[in-house]
């Protein structure tokens, strides 16, 4: 294989009764491989004669920043565990494997599961507005009701984590920011994808069990999702998750509206509407939305959507051809080096987002691209580029969300100290008293350091010896003044600079600075 795979698994390797075959798809901490089973003996039968294997590094050579992993883990195992639903993608077994002669794969986490065929990402990115639309969701809804009438909170509903089966029906699937909930909330990480968080999680204070978070968050997303499958369009003005995000708390705070296509029927403009009030309280209960979405999608039992002859054959039809572009969402935040696919969002053109301005084949993230990207055009200061805040983020952390250094105070991907980090959020609301909790998400990080950097920049002497890209990543680590000071790089920085100035090289496109 081509890609830098998380956790690499040579093909024919064999673990428990199942044989690997080709790769599915990678993220930065968990990798996907199709694989066979080789066991024939009854007991084995009971298994499908083919799975997805999803490998996660939580052996003891795991690096000590995926140390939020094992938790996740857990928690996607809990939830496959205690439910077995028709609309939740099934897990048949856990393993965990044995090789110490193999670093890289000695107590890594197996999860066998059932193989889907495509992701509603991939479909989307061929198919911006398939016909099989109202069955899909009507599906998904049944997915969701499944979830809330057994107490769980999926967490992440957007088109990549919902998979598509050779019949062209729907499963529920990444479960590893679901959880249980304790009454009328739930406790999960705060990783989540800013276009279908609602308003009130986007800066939700994050406590030492993680962000509070309702069914009706689920219900939110759904709407958007609804929206997007049904117009090809987000339902918040912006042409950028960060612009979306930021009219989503404008919406919640009654100073923007919803900006629905007229695309959309009546009937289902009806049901986004419930799924995104401006408050939680004021959403659709799961069980009003699962009522209004059948009967938008013109069956009497949404179980059933999508089986008919006519209908599975369409959607069918629509799924094979995305199978090519499909990386499958088991819930490990796809990426390839070489910036072939995206599942984060489903767009595959993401992978060649910024491209004139930034390279595609030197193992940045996919799923980081517009983060970078807009956050250095956020700036009007030319030294602060989409390229600068990569190699930054290359530098400070490896790219790693679930960075921690206690010792230094430092956490997620730009290594922010909390403290610090509130200065730096507060033109999107937040009062500067609200210090963030750790985990600290890159969809926060990221941004905020575009804004510091464009800070910085500003307050740089002119004439200052070096490149002033370079002089800017050294006032990130330490102060604009202390650089002003120095005249220069001050020698403690000097090493963390040069790792800046060569990742400034070997990002930027040819022909560009």
């Amino acid at each position: 294989m081509t890609e830098p795979y998380a956790v690499p698994v040579p093909k024919g390797y064999r673990v428990g009764v199942w044989e690997v075959h080709e790769p599915i798809a990678t993220g930065a901490f968990g990798s996907v491989y199709a694989a066979r089973r080789t066991d024939r003996s009854p007991r084995a039968t009971e298994l499908p004669a083919s799975a997805a294997l999803k490998f996660l590094p939580t052996g003891t050579n795991t690096p000590r920043q995926l140390a939020h992993l094992r938790e996740l883990v857990e928690r996607e195992v809990a939830l496959y565990r205690r439910l077995d639903q028709p609309r939740l993608i099934r897990m048949y077994d856990t393993l965990v494997v044995d090789d110490p002669d193999r670093p890289t794969l000695d107590g890594a986490t197996v999860l066998v599961l059932e193989q889907a065929q495509g992701s509603l990402s991939a479909l989307l990115a061929t198919s911006p507005r398939p016909d099989g639309g109202p069955a899909l969701l009507a599906q998904i809804c049944e997915g969701l009701a499944q979830l809330h009438t057994a107490g769980w909170v999926h967490g992440d509903l957007k088109p990549a984590n919902v998979l598509l089966m050779p019949d062209g029906s729907a499963r529920l699937g990444d479960f590893n920011m679901a959880a249980e909930l304790e009454g009328t909330h739930a406790y999960t990480p705060a990783f989540s994808t800013p276009d279908y968080t609602p308003p009130e999680l986007l800066w939700a204070e994050i406590g030492d069990r993680g962000r509070r978070i309702r069914p009706s968050a689920d219900v939110w997303a759904f709407g958007v999702l609804a929206h997007l499958v049904l117009t090809g369009a987000f339902p918040l003005p912006g042409a950028t998750p960060t612009a979306r995000r930021d009219a989503a708390t404008s919406y919640a705070r009654g100073t923007d509206e919803l900006r629905l296509s007229p695309e959309l029927p009546d009937d289902w403009r009806e049901i986004v509407c419930a799924c995104l009030a401006r408050t939680h309280a004021d959403r659709i209960t799961t069980q009003a939305l699962s009522r209004r979405v059948e009967a938008a999608a013109g069956t009497a039992r949404p179980s059933r959507l999508g089986r008919s002859p006519r209908r599975r054959r369409g959607l069918s039809t629509v799924v094979a051809s995305a199978v090519a572009v499909a990386a499958l969402a088991y819930g490990i935040g796809l990426w390839t080096a070489g910036g072939k696919t995206d599942a984060s969002n489903g767009d595959a053109a993401l992978a060649r987002y910024g491209a004139s301005e930034l390279r595609t084949d030197q193992g940045i993230p996919v799923q980081y691209r517009r983060l970078i990207v807009d956050s250095a055009h956020a700036c009007s200061r030319p030294d602060v580029t989409p390229v600068l805040v990569a190699a930054m983020l290359k530098s400070e952390s490896n790219f790693d969300p679930n960075l921690s250094d206690p010792g230094k105070q430092e956490f997620g991907i730009a290594r922010w100290t909390p403290a610090v980090l509130r200065w730096w959020m507060q033109d999107n609301g937040v009062p500067a008293s609200a210090t963030p909790t750790p985990p600290l998400t890159p969809s926060v990080s990221i941004p905020a350091m575009g804004r510091y950097l464009c800070y910085i920049d500003d307050h740089l002497k002119s004439g200052l010896p070096g490149d002033e890209r370079v002089l800017v990543a050294a006032g990130y680590r330490t102060s604009a003044a202390k650089v002003n000071d120095t005249g220069g790089v001050p020698p403690k920085y000097r090493d963390y600079c040069a790792r800046v100035a060569h990742y400034l090289k070997e990002y930027a496109p040819p022909g560009r600075k």
